[in-house]
């Protein structure tokens, strides 16, 4: 195989609790998915151990190439298992800064597709590496729903094959996640550890009660967030006047996701926006993972089949 596509997905951060700090490093408990929006990651095998990344879209070209979490992925995967590099080419179509996981997700991507290009079947090693470059990253290789604790590297997937459907409202300015943590933790000073909520989603997600879902969607980032950037207040307050089950920033900001019932409800607040954010409407995407670990190796969930590969160029 000379060529691969790959289709990396964003992520939203449907709970985010902070439920400890350890070595200098916040512990996390949040119910994360995948959603229906994804970069396209094209990949194609060098002669030499050499990779170099283009960016396409969303003002990804102003990244700097020794700054770029695409080409440390594909250099770092081409040391760990000595193979050769790849010319890549990433089509950006999330949007950057906004707490949707779009750079785990070009590192994921990368992973993924570098593993295609040159046969490599060895999953662990391939989640060792991912968990290296990224505190989601690891997630990313699979997404679907799952609880992601720790630093984010303790992944455990979820059995839900319910979709959700959001409304997003992204800021066009972002939020820094190293600010982000420190304005957190200095106010952590002051009120303590926040009432956690993840446990309580995912009972409600597995029973199916959307309304419950709703209730608990909470980010403990969310307030130091509107610290820093007052926007992400504004989109927040924006979503809750459609009414919707519930809203939540996700990741560290900028963007906000709110929950509806269905899709019709989705594009029917989105219609009616008058707000100055981009607004699109979204949904949950179950990657098929579920025989990614049998013995016969690590087959790769994000890879397009040929007729999604002429549908993507099109």
């Amino acid at each position: 195989m000379k060529s691969v596509k790959i289709k990396a997905y964003a992520k939203v951060n449907l709970t985010l609790d902070i439920v400890g700090l350890q070595e200098g490093y916040h512990m996390l408990d949040s119910l994360v998915a995948s959603v229906d929006l994804y970069d396209l990651i094209v990949l194609r095998q060098r002669k030499d151990t050499l990779s170099f990344v283009t960016m396409k879209g969303m003002g990804s070209e102003s990244i700097p190439p020794e700054s770029n979490n695409a080409w440390k992925a594909a250099e770092a995967f081409s040391k760990a298992f000595g193979t050769n590099g790849a010319d890549i080419t990433v089509y950006k179509n999330i949007p950057m800064g906004a707490g949707l996981g779009g750079s785990s997700a070009d590192v994921s991507g990368v992973l993924n597709g570098m593993a295609k290009l040159y046969g490599v079947e060895d999953y662990e090693k391939l989640k060792s590496l991912a968990d290296e470059l990224g505190s989601d990253t690891g997630y990313m290789l699979t997404g679907g729903f799952a609880r992601m604790q720790g630093r984010g590297e303790l992944v455990t997937p979820l059995t839900i094959s319910k979709k959700l459907y959001f409304l997003f409202l992204c800021p066009s300015s972002s939020v820094s996640s190293g600010a982000c943590y420190k304005a957190y933790d200095k106010g952590l000073e002051k009120k303590g550890f926040s009432e956690p909520s993840t446990e309580k989603c995912i009972e409600y997600l597995e029973r199916g009660d959307l309304n419950g879902v709703g209730r608990y969607l909470t980010n403990d980032l969310y307030l130091p967030s509107t610290e820093l950037n007052k926007e992400v207040q504004t989109a927040y307050e924006e979503a809750l006047q459609f009414s919707p089950l519930g809203a939540v920033m996700t990741g560290s900001g900028s963007c906000v996701i709110a929950l509806f019932e269905t899709r019709e409800l989705c594009e029917w607040a989105k219609s009616r926006y008058r707000g100055k954010f981009q607004a699109f409407v979204g949904a949950t995407v179950i990657p098929d993972y579920r025989n990614a670990k049998k013995k016969t190796g690590w087959r790769n969930p994000f890879v397009l089949s040929e007729e999604e590969c002429l549908d993507a160029e099109k």
